[in-house]
């Protein structure tokens, strides 16, 4: 068995291990929501959250921010550009689904037209055109779709690898893996949806590498913190940047 073969088992072993453990976690924290009281912070599994933090944060220093370091210095700034804008593009299709799905009109044919354009002139999505001509890029997922039709978020959650989400959106992780096109690179592109999707995790480390030395220098409680962000933003994209309706609704007398 040639080394190739040998890093490309190996590569899926750990991939299914990780899809294994993830849905026991899902299936497990999912059937435990009943027991959680009401009227308390909405992280009631911490214990198991900071653990994940911890491993997911070992793992960036280790292995995911050092690529992406070396990344950013071997690579020419327009080509790191180009490489974000392909993985974009690709994404389009999806977003356009889950708009859809959403009934969110002009957001679904904007985003159509945003592919069309940059797939057939911006040279299969390396130029992002679009923009250029006030076409918005938009972010929509099954998580979010879900929550557009009344899901609960649920209690917050860190996955092993997959970081920061919650039940609601760790469910719809699921749905998101079926309508990703780097699943289905080898028939499409002729090459491994494994090295599509380790240079699509490294272009996306590189662009916050700031990001993330600031928190390591600023953030008191790093867990806290990212926490923090991530529910105000899921709550924002979830609404659109608008009150969820149990917010904007009156109090009852």
């Amino acid at each position: 068995m040639t080394i190739q073969a040998t890093l490309s088992n190996a590569t899926k072993t750990v991939a299914n291990n990780v899809r294994s453990l993830t849905a026991l976690c899902l299936f497990s924290l999912v059937t435990g929501c009943a027991t959680v009281p009401a009227g308390t912070v909405n992280d009631p599994y911490e214990s198991f959250n900071r653990s994940m933090f911890t491993f997911n944060d070992g793992l960036d220093r280790v292995l995911l921010k050092p690529a992406a370091t070396v990344y950013q210095t071997v690579t020419p700034g327009f080509v790191r550009t180009v490489v974000s804008n392909f993985f974009a593009n690709l994404a389009e299709p999806w977003v356009a689904v889950n708009a859809a799905l959403q009934l969110k009109g002009q957001a679904t044919v904007e985003t159509i037209l945003r592919f069309a354009v940059n797939t057939y002139f911006g040279l299969g999505g390396a130029l992002d055109i679009a923009s250029s001509i006030g076409l918005e890029r938009r972010n929509e997922d099954f998580g979010q779709t879900l929550g557009h039709w009344g899901a609960n978020s649920g209690p917050y959650l860190v996955l092993p690898i997959f970081g920061s989400t919650t039940v609601r959106d760790g469910a719809g992780l699921v749905v998101d893996a079926q309508g990703d096109p780097v699943n289905r690179a080898p028939t499409v592109l002729n090459t491994t949806a494994d090295g599509l999707s380790i240079l699509r995790l490294v272009s996306f480390r590189e662009k916050v590498l700031n990001a993330g030395n600031l928190l390591d220098e600023a953030a008191l409680d790093k867990y806290t913190f990212t926490r923090d962000v991530f529910m105000q933003r899921r709550q924002a994209l979830v609404y659109d940047g608008q009150d969820p309706p149990e917010a904007a609704a009156p109090p009852s007398k």
